[in-house]
């Protein structure tokens, strides 16, 4: 009788992420993954210790594909502009792993590159040396927290939408002037959340990276003969 047959680690990620289009973090599990391999879950486990790892590892993978062709290019404001929104549109084609993501994080090959980038670009910046993981960390709390909140309307079904809407309506436009007088006031000009998140996306980042750019001139010496504290990199995260 033959065996059954050895499935690679792609190929398990593969269906672990076909898997989770129709599912989502909570109810997935190597069981269910080994089932539609034709396998059992042990076979699945010489590959991943536990189930987070295999998450872990699906995820990363949506940055491998968001780096795909990339290239640092402009000043390190665009570099960072241009990998953010890379990423949110790698993960808006996959939403359902944008919430992996968020929940179990990511340390695998995609995600050092995209850390690397970030990191090259803001010493790119003249930030010191000492003040630069005080803002990564902060650059990419705000990152995971757009990136994984968008996706997380872009899984809604319509009627779900629908229903959403319906309560928006109701609890803005329909707004007790007494109790709340100043959304009482807005109401019409305030938009659901799902609206122009792009243009909201843009704006939000482009407003942190000029909070960054403020504290780097608030930083720098004045006066003749100041030195720079600009730095050049070279190399690229596809390159890495």
């Amino acid at each position: 009788m033959a065996g059954r047959r050895r499935w690679t680690t792609e190929e398990i990620l593969d269906a672990a992420a076909k898997l989770l289009r129709t599912s989502d973090a909570d109810s997935f599990s190597v069981r269910k993954l080994a089932a539609v391999l034709g396998t059992d879950s042990s076979s699945l486990y010489r590959h991943f210790r536990s189930k987070t790892e295999l998450l872990r590892a699906v995820a990363d993978r949506v940055f491998v594909a968001a780096l795909d062709g990339y290239r640092p290019e402009g000043d390190w404001k665009q570099r960072i502009t241009s990998l953010a929104l890379r990423v949110r549109e790698a993960f808006g084609q996959q939403p359902e792993l944008a919430a992996v993501w968020g929940r179990y994080a990511s340390s695998g090959t995609g995600s050092r590159l995209v850390m690397e980038e970030v990191l090259q670009a803001l010493r790119a910046s003249g930030l010191p040396d000492e003040e630069i993981p005080a803002h990564y960390h902060r650059l990419a709390v705000l990152l995971t927290a757009l990136i994984t909140s968008e996706a997380g309307f872009s899984t809604v079904t319509s009627e779900e939408h629908e229903q959403s809407m319906e309560l928006f309506r109701v609890a803005v436009l329909g707004a007790d002037p007494e109790r709340f007088p100043a959304l009482a006031h807005f109401a019409r000009a305030i938009r659901p959340l799902e609206v122009d998140r792009r243009a909201a996306f843009e704006e939000i980042l482009a407003a942190h990276l000029a909070h960054i750019e403020a504290s780097i001139r608030s930083s720098r010496p004045t006066g003749p003969g100041a030195p720079s504290n600009a730095r050049t990199t070279t190399g690229t995260a596809g390159d890495r």
